[in-house]
């Protein structure tokens, strides 16, 4: 009987936890909109660098992806719920699009691949991990989020294998470090100033102090 009544009371802990609040929609749409003008800045040294690198060697383009991929990652250590981060990212494609970008719609369908993938990675920790380890996985399975859009949707499947190959593994080390590394970084130090004190990862801030 104590059993069923501790494990009732384990999930309506749970399920709180994982309830947005108010202040929760208010802080990622803020993160989305402020990460999706991020985007838009980026898109031309971006997508320079990306022209740069892939004339170096085909699929080494991969290697400016990362910094496209810092919404969800960020989203999701400072919300840490169920849907974080794909709300973070989709957020931050739709508004980069909505300024005015060269790509159309599949910003946002790369969004979507990108959020679902790095969603993918909090919750296989239950949303309660924020570490830099944690940060930098959810980043690279973003990349490969957008690796696997391009290959199946957008035509990289008609390129050889060694393009896919070094497409496939600078994407995901880009989206470990511009998104992960990055990320992580960016969301400690706002913790330290204290605007993240309603957040896990504000408390865990002050807890290490």
């Amino acid at each position: 009987m104590h059993a069923t009544i501790d494990s009732l009371v384990d999930a309506t802990a749970t399920a709180r936890r994982r309830k947005w609040r108010p202040v929760d929609i208010i802080v990622a749409a803020v993160l989305g909109i402020a990460i999706g003008v991020v985007y838009w800045l980026w898109d031309t040294p971006g997508y320079a660098w990306y022209g740069a690198a892939d004339a170096v060697t085909p699929g080494l383009g991969g290697v400016a992806n990362g910094a496209w991929l810092l919404a969800g990652v960020m989203g999701a250590l400072v919300i840490r719920k169920p849907g974080a981060a794909l709300f973070t990212e989709l957020l931050a494609a739709v508004v980069e699009m909505a300024i005015g970008e060269q790509w159309g719609i599949t910003t946002v369908y790369s969004g979507l691949a990108q959020g679902l993938l790095m969603e993918a990675v909090f919750a296989l920790f239950l949303y309660r991990r924020g570490g830099l380890g944690v940060a930098m996985l959810a980043g690279a399975a973003g990349g490969l989020g957008e690796w696997a859009l391009e290959l199946v949707v957008f035509g990289n499947a008609a390129k050889s294998v060694a393009y896919n190959v070094i497409y496939l593994v600078s994407t995901a080390v880009s989206g470990a470090i511009l998104a992960g590394l990055v990320g992580w970084l960016v969301v400690r130090a706002l913790a330290a100033t204290g605007a993240l004190d309603r957040f896990a990862a504000g408390r865990r801030a002050k807890a290490r102090v």
